[in-house]
């Protein structure tokens, strides 16, 4: 079965929770993914979190219910997963610029969300194919000493810091901080830790010969695991890697034959062959199986 079909089970598990308590672990698995994963794609082909569509999909149908019904709107409120009607009535007016009670009285029609049907987004994405096809790699184990930087998927939260860490890493000369480094000039930047909330650490380092037993605050030491992977290059402007990044998971993934493997994804910098920010020499690296 294929991504888009994968996740639209997701979305019908959803629609028949809409008014129960959804978990973000027990949704992905309907589509038989990680949870960060299934948050990772869904976001890269829609646009949204996964969060912003269970939330705009129950206003929307707590909306219907307000004109529909003559039911309470503290109990709609509770139907739909608020704790409190005041809690409802703030997410309601943010949502549609509205209170629930002036809806209900109005002639109003709201733009609501409607259910996504994700083989429309596969109808769609076919023609993007045509960028850049990437390289299948064999790599070795790769040893990495780096700093360790938090963020999360929510609200491209991690588009937003990312550049900001690599900015914080170099004005304090971590660089200075690697011991037994074997490809000087060249900066991974890492992401690992996944997290079912969207969170996960992003961690920018160098590759090195071995472990060391003594590493500065706030450093690490990890393995990056041997295995295939696809390489993209990324090489362009300041925030090209994040529309490759996008096109991976939005587009070439979805529309490919291969899986994802669990593990970290990175990117290398070719420190020396790159100016800032007009031209960066980046590749992109995706487990794959």
């Amino acid at each position: 079965m294929d991504y888009f079909k994968r996740i639209q089970c997701a979305i019908e598990f959803i629609e028949l929770n809409l008014r129960e308590d959804l978990n973000i672990t027990e949704v992905a698995s309907q589509a038989c993914f990680s949870a960060f994963h299934f948050q990772r794609v869904f976001q890269a082909i829609s646009g949204f979190t996964v969060q912003q569509y269970i939330r705009r999909r129950r206003l929307s149908e707590a909306a219907a219910r307000l004109k529909q019904s003559s039911q309470k709107v503290l109990d709609i409120a509770i139907e739909y997963q608020y704790n409190s009607q005041e809690a409802f009535t703030r997410a309601f007016e943010k949502s549609f610029g509205i209170t629930p009670g002036k809806y209900r009285d109005s002639d109003i029609e709201l733009p609501g969300q409607s259910k996504i049907n994700f083989l429309d987004y596969q109808k769609n994405t076919k023609g993007d194919l045509d960028m850049k096809k990437p390289v299948m790699r064999q790599l070795e184990t790769i040893k990495i000493i780096g700093h360790e930087y938090k963020t999360n998927l929510n609200n491209e939260q991690h588009y937003k810091e990312i550049p900001g860490f690599y900015d914080h890493f170099g004005a304090n000369e971590y660089f200075m901080c690697i011991p037994n480094k074997i490809a000087p000039g060249m900066s991974y930047g890492i992401a690992c830790r996944f997290e079912d909330d969207g969170a996960f650490s992003f961690v920018v380092g160098e590759a090195v010969g071995k472990e060391s037993n003594e590493l500065a605050e706030g450093f690490i030491y990890m393995e990056i695991p041997a295995g295939k992977y696809a390489e993209f290059d990324a090489s362009g402007s300041n925030g090209r890697v994040q529309d490759v990044r996008d096109f991976i998971y939005g587009i070439w993934l979805p529309n490919s034959n291969f899986e994802r493997r669990e593990g970290p994804d990175f990117e290398i910098t070719d420190v020396m062959n790159s100016s800032f920010p007009d031209h960066l020499s980046i590749k992109v690296y995706i487990p794959i199986e």
